[in-house]
Parts: structure tokens; sequence; C-alpha cells
């Protein structure tokens, strides 16, 4: 394949961040917009040229631009590396970013900072291309430093307001704690094999079949840490739904798109690690459906209508993870992908509910908007029966795939897969709830007075009370229902991609991927050769058994039924029995109260982490430490040469007879010691 430019992908974004971020301000509006929208339309254009040359591609296609870093026998280029892997990545990065910078046009419009709003979105769009670019874990480590920095900036964005400020520090921090992992695991990487590069690494591993378990145990739980930091899993899963502070195409873009999928992303890319420890492999399964649990259960109380969408991007986070676990790798990336579409339908749909009402987001205060904004009401209804699990949807294929491989992967997977059963029906239920609550019965809006100050509240609005009364529920620009219906269109169709062969498909989607997720198959010292030289190999053939055609229509249906369930008993509870909720909720008072309150996990860390640190760092490093020891020794020093300083300057006072004293003092001090023996210590007799 000839010179595919990819440096060129993530270049047009930062230059979009550094046009908009320098002179934007003094730019008229739409040239703000043409700058952003230019460079987050032109990385998709050059996709969409790689796809189309794409067949060609036999091998991992390196480009790399020059040595980096050397230190000793260490040395890291600055290279690009595109495959299956990257290339699915790369599609769904650049197309459903595009669609959220077109969106935020009418979201934003009147937004004061818009220049500053778009340089902070092209600046995320360069670091997770980056990140997706990567030719090794330190590229891939800058990429994913830089989306952190990124959502900081994005969630935070209504810096005015504590709890948008509050919610930006939240996510920096918890991401740091995962990303130690992330560094120790590199640490471990050049330790024992001495390079960086994928290739290199993976070609080592794959060669030698007695490297199991032990340093790669050790370096894939590592690298899981740095993942679930990223990609919210437990325990650093707090910081997600507080990041609901940003405007919503933030949230768009950072739940669907970008950052949050990371994680799964480098679990993949890694898989030859993971594939050779059970241990870790284990702990993948294991946290992302203790996740996918918990996260749903929380998202069946919540109110906000972007903190249930919140909640349930954690817990379909836990389902590719657990894919990835199982190593059905294929299946949770390709949940990865339908997840960027409805997901992002789902927070675009949102935004443009909020946006008809004037910046609420209390569901409880919502309620026939069905007739009223009717492009939004069936674009988002596509999202909420593709992510509920219903067939021929793009979530029933996606998710469904990931329960078949769970079931067939192990006894430990049967019990991964009856919780993510479980939970398919809780997600149905907590959808279908928000759908009904938002769109069906009567209007249940707050007066224009009481709504003007929840905007003001939130700030995350772009009407004045007077333009409310103005105009009323109204559909939103075409601007922003143009992506929601390209979207629509995606969860309706991109099922076809992966439709299983167990259900009369030919499951495109893994084996265009399976190249990217099979490990590599060499004699032992072409592998080192590998290491030294850094050739590309090509990887083996995918050797997935062939599915149980019986077994997996059976779970398709148990899947359908469930979701089934769990529409029935929304639909019971919020539309044809709506004071059911309230009696249920008065009836087992202590258990609505620990699920609403989120099982109280923030005030958990916060007695048994924040409180600890707060301690150590105000009384024993600030108070004890730096204002007793450092400031202490300090003042000491002074005082003490203060004192001298005074008795010396009573010495030299320029009186004789003063001086006459002082003689005569010193004298019989001497004369005193003598005769005592205290001078013999300093040889005076």
């Amino acid at each position: 394949m000839t010179d595919l430019h990819l440096w060129l992908i993530p270049l047009v974004p930062v230059a979009g961040f550094l046009v908009n971020g320098l002179f934007g301000r003094k730019f008229p509006k739409a040239l703000v917009t043409a700058v952003a929208i230019i460079a987050a339309a032109l990385p998709m254009l050059q996709v969409a040229g790689i796809v189309y040359r794409f067949s060609s591609l036999t091998r991992p296609y390196i480009e790399s631009h020059g040595t980096w870093i050397v230190t000793g026998a260490f040395h890291a280029n600055f290279a690009f590396q595109l495959d299956q892997l990257s290339m699915v990545m790369l599609c769904v990065v650049t197309g459903v970013g595009f669609l959220i910078h077109v969106y935020s046009i009418g979201y934003m419009a009147e937004e004061e900072r818009y220049w500053r709003f778009f340089a902070y979105m092209n600046l995320f769009l360069f670091f997770m291309l980056t990140l997706v670019l990567s030719a090794n874990f330190l590229l891939m480590f800058v990429g994913w430093e830089g989306v952190g920095l990124a959502s900081y900036l994005l969630i935070g964005f209504y810096y005015t307001r504590d709890s948008a400020a509050n919610a930006g520090k939240k996510a920096f921090l918890y991401n740091r704690v995962g990303d130690v992992g992330f560094l120790l695991a590199m640490f471990l990487l050049i330790a024992h094999f001495g390079t960086l590069d994928f290739s290199n690494v993976f070609a080592v591993i794959g060669a030698n079949p007695a490297l199991h378990g032990g340093i790669l145990t050790a370096i894939g739980l590592l690298l899981l840490l740095g993942a679930c930091g990223k990609s919210a899993q437990i325990p650093l899963y707090v910081w997600l739904p507080d990041a609901m502070e940003g405007p919503t195409p933030v949230s768009a873009l950072i739940h669907a798109a970008t950052m949050v999928t990371a994680g799964v992303y480098m679990i993949a890319r890694a898989h030859i690690i993971f594939d050779r420890s059970a241990i870790a492999l284990l702990t993948v399964a294991a946290i992302g459906t203790a996740t996918a649990f918990l996260a749903a259960t929380i998202g069946m109380m919540q109110t906000d209508i972007k903190r249930v969408l919140a909640y349930s991007t954690v817990s379909q986070l836990g389902y590719m993870f657990l894919g990835c676990g199982v190593a059905a790798y294929s299946a949770g990336v390709f949940h990865l992908v339908t997840h960027a579409f409805f997901k992002a339908l789902l927070f675009l749909a949102a935004g443009s509910v909020i946006h008809a009402l004037g910046g609420e987001q209390d569901m409880r205060v919502m309620g026939g908007l069905r007739k009223k904004i009717p492009v939004t009401f069936w674009t988002m209804t596509a999202a909420v029966f593709a992510i509920a699990g219903f067939p021929p949807l793009c979530g029933f294929v996606s998710k469904d795939e990931i329960l078949y491989q769970a079931f067939v992967h192990s006894e430990a997977g049967k019990i991964f897969w009856a919780i993510g059963l479980l939970t398919a029906g809780l997600t149905s239920f907590y959808m279908f709830r928000l759908w009904y609550m938002t769109f069906f019965g009567e209007s249940r809006a707050v007066a224009h007075e009481e709504a003007a100050a929840s905007v003001h509240a939130r700030h995350d609005t772009k009407l004045t009370l007077e333009a409310e009364h103005a105009h009323p529920v109204h559909e939103s620009p075409k601007s922003m229902l143009v992506p929601m219906i390209i979207l629509a269109i995606l969860c309706v169709i991109a099922g076809a991609m992966g439709w299983p062969e167990g259900l009369g498909g030919t499951n495109w989607f893994s084996h265009f991927l399976a190249p990217a997720v099979t490990t590599v198959h060499l004699p032992y010292e072409q592998a080192r050769v590998a290491l030294a030289t850094g050739a590309v190999h090509t990887p083996g053939e995918n050797q997935a058994p062939a599915p149980a055609k019986d077994l997996e229509i059976l779970l398709a249906i148990a899947s359908t039924l469930v979701a089934l369930c769990g529409w029935y008993i929304a639909h019971l509870m919020y539309f044809k029995r709506r004071d059911l909720p309230a009696r249920l909720a008065a009836r087992f008072r202590a258990v609505y109260a620990f699920v609403f309150n989120k099982y109280w996990v923030d005030e958990l860390y916060g007695v048994l982490v924040v409180a600890p640190v707060l301690f150590i760092a105000r009384w024993v490093l600030a108070a004890l430490l730096d204002r007793g020891v450092i400031d202490g020794g300090g003042l000491l020093a002074g005082y003490t040469a203060q004192g001298f300083g005074s008795l010396a300057a009573r010495i030299q006072s320029g009186n004789i007879r003063s001086y006459a004293g002082w003689l005569a003092a010193f004298a019989a001090l001497l004369l005193v010691a003598v005769y005592f023996g205290w001078t013999t210590h300093f040889g005076i007799r």
C-alpha cells in the first residue's frame, strides 16, 4: 500500500484548535464554525478514502516519522499504525465526531464562548485520533492523557459554576489514578521486552508459547487499571455521571465516539497480553459484568435525563469489557461501534429535548412531547429500541453476540451470561421509563418562572425567560436534526454488519476484524529479529470455533423476551398505572433510598479516601511538616541569629567601661572553667 499520510488525520483537528483557540475570540461566529467543521470533516474524508483503498492491506501498515526518544538500548519512534482495529476506530471517531460537531452549531448557537467550545472539541478529536493511530504504547499514552485534558476542559466548560468545575476536577483526578497503572505497565514492558512497539512486543509473545501468566498477568492487570479509569469501570466509574455538567454535545462526544471507549480499544489492542493470562481475562470479565449490573440498577432510579444516559454508558461499557474478558474481542469492539451510534443519538436527542424545554433536564416535569417535537421523538425511539435489545436493531446484534460468547466460553462465563441477561432486562426497563416519562402522557412542565430559575442554576441553556415566553416548546433546528436522523438510520441498519452466523448471517464484522485480534504465530528467533529490526508480520488466521446454531437462536430468543419484559414493566408503571412507582418507593423506602443515592459510593469514597488524604495533607504535611518543621526550623534559625546578633550588639557598644566589664566577666568565667577542669576538653590546662 502506498503512503497514506496518516499524520494528516490528527494534524487537521489540531490546526483547527490552534486557529480558533488563538484567534477565534476576534472571528465572526460563521468563521469559527467553518474552521471547526472543516477541521472535523477533512479527517473523515481522508478516512473514507483510506477505507476505499483498504482492501489491499494484507498486514499492519506502519508509518514512521523518525525516532522520538532514545536512551540506552531503548528507543521509541513517532509512528502511526493502521490495521483492521484502528480502521474501525477511525471510522467511528471521525464519523460520529463530525456529526456531533454539526449538531453543536445549533445547540451552542447562543453561547458567548462559542469559539472556545469548538477549539476544545477539535483538540479532543486530535488527541483521540492520536491514541487510535499510535503504533506503540508511548504514543498511545500521549493521546490517552490528551483526551483526559480535553475532557477536563469540556466538562468544566461552564467553569464559573462550582458543580461544573468540580466535575472537571473529579474526572481529571480519577483518570490519573488509572493512568498510574498504565505507566507501571509500560515500565514493565520496557524492563522485560526492551520496547514499547506493538508489533515487536506482540511478536515476541506470540512466538514464545511458554510465556504465560507471571509478568504478563502483572502487565495485564495494570493495563486494566488504566482502562477502568478511562472507561469508567468499577472502582473508578464515579466520575462519568458527574461529567454531565458539560454541554450536551460534550456528553455525546465523550460517551459515544471518544474517551470512554479508549479503555476497551486498549484492551483489544493488547489482547495478546490478556490471552496469555487467565487471571487478567477473568478480572476483565468480572469487572465488566459487575459494572454493567451496578450501573443499570442506578440508572433505574435517576430522574435527570442525562444522568440516566450516563449510567447507561457505564453499563454498556461493562458489556464491552465482558466481551473482551471472554476473549470475544470482535464482539466487544462491535458493541463499541453500535454503542457509538445509539448512545450518540440518545444524547443528541436528549439535548434536543432540553433545548425544546429551555434547559430543563428533570424527567419528572416532562411528558407530552411526542407530538410537539416529532423528529426528536422518532429518532430517539430508534435509539431506545436499539439499546433495549430489540431485533433487528444494532444493539440487539452486538449485545446478543457478547452474551452468546460469554455463555459458550466457560462455566464462569455462564454466570456472566446470567447477570448480563438480567442487566439487559434492566436496560430495557430504564430506557423505556425514560421514553414514557419524556414523550407520553400529559405535560408536567413547570411554570415559566420555575423553569427560568432551573435554567439559571444549570447554565446549560440558550434561552432566556423572555425567549421562553416568545418561543414555546418547539423542534430543534435542522443542524441538530440532520445528525440525529443519520444516527437513527445507522441504529436500524448497522446490525447487518455483524449479524451472527447462527442466525443466518455472515458476521462480516468479526471476519473483518479477525486479523487484528488473533495471536501472531512466528518462530521465536524470527520474532527476536522482528524485535531488533522493527519488522511487521501478518497475524495468523482466526481459529474461532463454529457457532452452535440452535443454541444461539435459543439464547437470542431469551434475550429478546427479557427485553420485552423490561418494556412491559415500564409500560405498566409509567403509562398505564403511573401511581405505581410512588407506591413502590414508599413501600420499599430503604431500598429505594439506597439505590436512588447510588449506593452512597461517593460518600464512601469521601470517608475512606478523601477524608484521610485531606487529613494527611492539611495536618501532617501542611501543619506539622510544612509549618511545624520547615517553617519552624526557619524561624528558629532566624530567632537564634537574631539573639546572637543582639548579644553582639550589646558587647560592641563603644563604651570603654562596658568593654572592661565584659573583659572582667569573661576572664572570671575562664578562671572558673580552668579551676573545674572544663577546659581540658579543648586542650587548655
